[in-house]
């Protein structure tokens, strides 16, 4: 494993023990004190915990960077490639991309995704009940890709690309056929859109003040190769204002995902995971329509501190079949908080460690950057 350090850890005064081999590693990863402007690609062993997985080991490759290293105008972008194996022999790879280019004319916000694990599958619906789910064995991989071009100030429009193949897939703990949704045979899902985009954010991995809105849409269809025909549309609104003093932020969401056609299980709207309604087991609630909104405070840092922040989050969100049956007593709640470390300290990105509490347990997650 490699630490890319540069030449500004050579030129600072550090102690003794990390002057040498891993404690210089580890020093250069606690202590990063480059420059905003500067790039760098760090490849750093991790450690994660999260209720689909267990706890997990990995390696992440990753690169923050301004183009052109003009922090003034020009956004902070991020590439990152994580792989991973958990304690359960479950194994994955994810490339996210949040890469704008020179004077934020163009902004490519993707996700490539390979994994070959077993998942936990509730059922369908907002009623789906917690006991006895099926485990579902599968080999998944997905291309989203959405390549978008600054319209006029922080409006962007573009296309966007999505390709999913689920296969090996085989449903354990149940023999009773007709309670196999929609691809339990597996499925190919290949489907093209557009998006409109407004963004004004500096850093897209920690906002302290700023507005985000995304719509758009995609069609599968067998023309494209798809299994099964449907349509996707999605809204994701974000707000984030400064509270007072400036290391105290007010970050809130409103999502929503609505399909028609045939979905294939995987495909629906899923309430859970690390990012929405944390606490929940990602896919806990799926459904072919998905609405949620989710808020917290975050410390970062604490008054107290330079490199220890917090947060405290709440959220609501409900699936449901259809527009005209989402129900307000259906909607599931999560309350949590979390401890920050800032782990790139010119560039303010924080490592995160969150608990969500919900009303049919706890879920823990470690990442970089915020959950939105």
């Amino acid at each position: 494993m490699l630490l890319i350090t540069g030449p500004v850890l050579a030129q600072q005064k550090i102690p003794k023990i990390a002057q040498n081999g891993v404690g210089r590693w580890v020093y250069g990863i606690l202590n990063d004190t480059s420059s905003a402007e500067s790039s760098r690609i760090l490849i750093v062993p991790t450690f994660g915990y999260a209720p689909e997985t267990s706890a997990e080991l990995g390696v992440r490759v990753f690169s923050l960077f301004y183009v052109n290293k003009d922090t003034v105008v020009n956004r902070l972008s991020e590439i990152a490639l994580y792989s991973f194996i958990t304690t359960r022999l479950q194994f994955g790879s994810v490339l996210d991309n949040a890469v704008y280019s020179n004077k934020n004319k163009y902004f490519f916000l993707g996700r490539t995704r390979y994994q070959q694990f077993p998942l936990l599958y509730y059922g369908i619906g907002p009623d789906a009940p917690l006991s006895n789910p099926v485990t579902v064995e599968s080999e998944y991989f997905q291309f989203r890709q959405r390549v978008l071009r600054n319209v006029v100030n922080n409006w962007y429009a573009g296309l966007e690309i999505d390709f999913q193949r689920l296969g090996r897939v085989n449903f354990e703990n149940s023999n009773r056929e007709y309670d196999f949704p929609v691809g339990a045979q597996g499925s190919t899902s290949s489907g093209v859109g557009a998006a409109i985009v407004y963004d004004d954010r500096k850093n897209v991995l920690n906002v302290r003040k700023g507005n985000f809105l995304e719509a758009g849409f995609l069609t599968y269809s067998a023309a494209l190769g798809s299994t099964f025909p449907f349509r996707s549309y999605l809204v994701d609104a974000r707000l984030y204002r400064p509270l007072g003093k400036r290391n105290r932020i007010l970050a809130a969401q409103l999502f929503g995902t609505f399909m028609n056609g045939t979905v294939p299980f995987n495909n629906l709207a899923m309430l859970g995971g690390s990012e929405l309604l944390r606490g929940y087991y990602q896919g806990r609630y799926r459904d072919k329509n998905l609405m949620a909104i989710q808020a917290e405070v975050r410390w970062l840092p604490f008054g107290f501190s330079r490199r220890w922040g917090g947060t405290a989050f709440a959220g609501l969100g409900t699936v449901a079949p259809t527009l005209a049956t989402f129900r307000k007593d259906q909607f599931r709640w999560t309350v949590g908080g979390g401890v920050r470390f800032l782990f790139f300290q010119r560039k303010d990105v924080y490592l995160r460690g969150d608990v969500g509490l919900t009303a049919e347990g706890t879920g823990i997650y470690f990442s970089l950057g915020e959950a939105f």
